[in-house]
């Protein structure tokens, strides 16, 4: 099944000790990267909530949002003595030496608890990552899932539009089938109405054999029998890998450029107005395939 290589999924939870929140944002990518934005203690999750999302993604780049909340948290605020001795004395020498009076001086001394390294905060019983893990592992997993829930929604739409595009191409190959043994009598009758214009204005004659070698070469040269039958194999494959579980969006990449590859053939061999009209609508198909599997999976 088609899956599509953009999305979004989120999901959070609240328990007694932790608030979990989780949003996956995914964009085109041909291999996955996985980026993990989050306070700086669990930037050291990233490779686990890769491994947890390449069991389900194979491509693409998805940037993860991690909100973590501790709750009920007892805190201790302990003093470091040493700066606060420190901010002291430089304060008390700056009073001294610029007159402050005595209740500016308590007011200043009052703001020191502000001044950075004062205070640190130290957590008690806080839980470790490893003790984490467990609950955001299985909110990842949630959020995940609804990703894949939303790229699998794309990814039927895409497939739908793909096929209707490879029946098109199926179509207008079916009409150049059609015309291939047409255009070596059609330019055979061209030839020959030249010649006769040419044999009226000047009087020279031509063999039979020189017209029949002359639309042999050119029949032999604008042959493009082997094109059509190997464009007809790449869509055959095409219907088939569509309804594939993985490794479709490489496979569709590959049969789309040999489908380019056997068109562009036909358009330079066949020298028939009629099969070139066909070749250029097969293109512009092919390009619009080719735009949509940049986005699959």
């Amino acid at each position: 099944m088609l899956h599509s290589m953009t999305g979004f999924g989120e999901s959070s939870h609240q328990g007694d000790h932790l608030s979990i929140a989780v949003e996956l944002r995914a964009v085109n990518n041909r291999y996955l990267k996985v980026t993990l934005r989050a306070a700086d203690q669990y930037l050291a999750l990233e490779s686990e909530f890769e491994k947890v999302i390449r069991q389900k993604i194979k491509r693409g780049t998805i940037l993860v949002t991690l909100r973590v909340q501790k709750l009920h948290q007892n805190l201790e605020m302990p003093l470091q003595m040493d700066v606060l001795a420190g901010y002291l004395a430089q304060l008390q020498k700056f009073g001294e030496t610029s007159g402050l009076d005595a209740e500016t001086r308590k007011v200043l001394c009052s703001q020191l608890l502000n001044l950075p390294g004062v205070v640190q905060p130290d957590l008690i019983g806080r839980s470790s990552l490893e003790e984490e893990w467990p609950q955001i592992r299985s909110v990842l997993e949630v959020a995940v899932g609804k990703l894949q829930h939303m790229r699998l929604s794309e990814g039927e739409s895409m497939a739908a539009e793909l096929m209707v595009l490879r029946n098109r191409i199926a179509g207008h190959l079916e009409s150049v089938r059609e015309l291939v043994p047409t255009v070596a009598g059609s330019y055979r009758d061209r030839l020959l109405d030249r010649v006769r214009k040419l044999l009226e204005e000047s009087g020279v004659t031509v063999s039979p054999e020189d017209l029949i070698r002359e639309v042999a070469i050119f029949a032999e040269r604008s042959d493009i029998a082997e094109e059509v039958m190997r464009l007809g194999s790449h869509l055959d494959q095409f219907s088939h890998v569509l309804g594939q579980e993985e490794g479709v969006g490489k496979k569709l990449e590959f049969l789309t450029q040999e489908m380019a590859r056997e068109t562009n053939t036909m358009g330079s061999k066949a020298g028939d107005v009629e099969i070139t009209r066909h070749v250029v609508e097969i293109k512009g198909d092919l390009e619009r395939i080719r735009e949509l599997i940049l986005n699959v999976e």
